[in-house]
């Protein structure tokens, strides 16, 4: 019994070590994807293909695409930033952490 009953909490703080070092990257997609859909969603649309009505009349490019994909992490940052067109800037409204945050996101559309 005592031998299962270590095991057992070898097992226990195993599995709460990798919660505690997973933890901090699942709240922050939780939070790139809201911020995303606050932000971004009604534009880019909640799949970030820009298949929205504003998303078509001001022709935005779809975050699946190459185009999209093969800019730089600090070129996506600049131009949430900065803004570009219609697109507003967010420098100020949002931090410098939920801009990279949503760089991130952007990422996992050339996954889907």
């Amino acid at each position: 019994m005592r031998i299962r009953m270590a095991e057992l909490g070898t097992r226990l703080l195993s599995f709460l070590a990798v919660l505690i070092f997973c933890a901090p990257a699942l709240m922050a997609q939780g939070t790139a994807e809201a911020t995303f859909k606050a932000k971004c969603a009604g534009c880019h649309g909640p799949d970030g293909s820009a298949s929205t009505a504003a998303g078509k009349s001001l022709k935005i490019r779809d975050f699946h695409s190459p185009d999209v994909q093969k800019q730089t992490d600090a070129d996506l940052s600049d131009l949430i930033s900065a803004g570009k067109g219609a697109m507003p800037a967010y420098k100020g409204k949002l931090t410098e952490d939920q801009i990279k945050q949503l760089v991130g996101y952007i990422r996992t559309f050339a996954q889907k």
